[in-house]
C-alpha cells in the first residue's frame, strides 16, 4: 500500500503551472496516479469486498421478506400496493450498508495515521477527497444494480403467488415498464448519493463511529421523528419533501405520484443536495485541518 502511494509521490509533488489554468492542469494530471492509489487501498482491504457483497445480499433479503409477507386478500375490491415499491424495500437496509462503507474508505486512514502519509505523497486534498468518491460511486453503483435486480427479481417470482397477478390487474415486474425501470435506476443512484453523503460527513467528522452515527441518524431519525409527531397532512409532505431518505425514495414510486410530497426525480435532486453540502463542507475541512 505505501508503494502505491510512493510511487505517485514524485509527480504529484512537482510544481504546478502558475495560474488558475495551470492549478487546473496539475490536479487533473495528478487524478490518475491519484485513484489508482486509492484503488490499490481499497482493493487490499478485505472489508471492501464483505460489505459490497453485504450490500446486495441485505437489500434482496429485506425485499424478497417484504413481498413474501404481503398478500393480496381482496383482488376484487383492489391491494392498496405499489408492487414495484415493495419489491425494493430493500434499500431501507442497504443504504446503511452503503452508509457504513463510505464512511470506513475515509476513516479507517485515519484511525490507523495512514492518512498522513496519504497526504504526503497526494498532497491535493480535494483530489483525494474525488478520487475516493469516484471509486466509491463506482463500486456502489456495480454492487446496486445487482442488488436492485435482484429484488426486482424476487418480486417478479414471488408476487403472484400472493395474489398479484395480471388477472387481479398487477402484470409481472419488467423494466420494460416506464415507471418500473425509473424506480429501479433512480434506485441505483439513490444508493450512490447516499455513499456522496456519508463520505462528505466521514471527511468532516473523521471518527469512523461518529460519522457512521450521524449518517444513519441524519438518514432515519428525521423520517421517524416526523411520522410520529406530524399529524397536520400539510406539514407532513412539507417537511418530507426536505428530508434526504423520504424525498430520496419518492424515486421509487410508480403509483398515486399525485399525493407525494415531491415528484419522484426531483426528490432525488433533494437528496443530491445533501449529498453535495456534505462534500463541500467535508473537502473544505480536509484542506483546511491539519491531517
Amino acid at each position: 500500500m505505501s508503494g502505491a502511494l510512493s510511487a505517485v509521490q514524485p509527480e504529484v509533488m512537482a510544481h504546478a503551472p502558475p495560474g488558475r489554468g495551470g492549478a487546473l492542469r496539475a490536479w487533473l494530471s495528478a487524478m490518475p496516479d491519484t485513484l489508482r492509489a486509492e484503488w490499490t487501498k481499497l482493493r487490499t482491504v478485505s472489508g471492501t469486498a464483505w460489505l459490497l457483497a453485504g450490500l446486495v445480499m441485505a437489500t434482496v433479503a429485506l425485499s424478497a421478506a417484504a413481498v413474501g409477507a404481503t398478500t393480496c386478500t381482496t383482488p376484487r375490491l383492489g391491494c392498496a400496493a405499489d408492487t414495484t415499491k415493495l419489491s425494493l424495500t430493500g434499500i431501507y437496509l442497504g443504504q446503511a450498508v452503503v452508509a457504513i462503507l463510505a464512511v470506513m474508505v475515509v476513516c479507517n486512514e485515519y484511525s490507523t495515521g495512514m492518512i498522513r502519509l496519504t497526504l504526503v505523497a497526494m498532497p491535493r486534498r480535494l483530489a483525494v477527497l474525488t478520487a475516493k468518491g469516484v471509486l466509491v460511486v463506482a463500486l456502489v453503483l456495480a454492487a446496486g444494480t445487482v442488488a436492485v435486480a435482484g429484488s426486482l427479481l424476487a418480486g417478479r417470482l414471488l408476487l403472484p403467488g400472493n395474489g398479484f397477478t395480471a388477472a387481479h390487474g398487477y402484470p409481472a415486474l419488467s423494466l420494460a415498464h416506464g415507471p418500473t425501470l425509473r424506480a429501479a435506476c433512480g434506485s441505483v443512484l439513490y444508493l450512490a448519493l447516499i455513499a456522496l453523503l456519508c463520505l462528505g460527513i466521514a471527511a468532516a467528522v473523521r471518527e469512523s463511529a461518529v460519522a457512521i452515527g450521524l449518517s444513519l441518524g441524519l438518514l432515519f431519525v428525521p423520517s421517524i421523528v416526523i411520522a410520529l409527531t406530524v399529524t397536520n397532512k400539510v406539514w407532513l409532505h412539507r417537511l418530507e419533501r426536505y428530508t434526504p431518505m423520504n424525498a430520496g425514495l419518492t424515486i421509487q414510486d410508480t403509483t398515486g405520484l399525485h399525493s407525494l410530497p415531491i415528484t419522484p426525480w426531483a426528490g432525488l435532486g433533494v437528496l443530491a443536495v445533501w449529498a453535495a453540502a456534505a462534500l463541500l463542507i467535508g473537502g473544505l475541512l480536509l484542506r483546511l485541518r491539519d491531517a
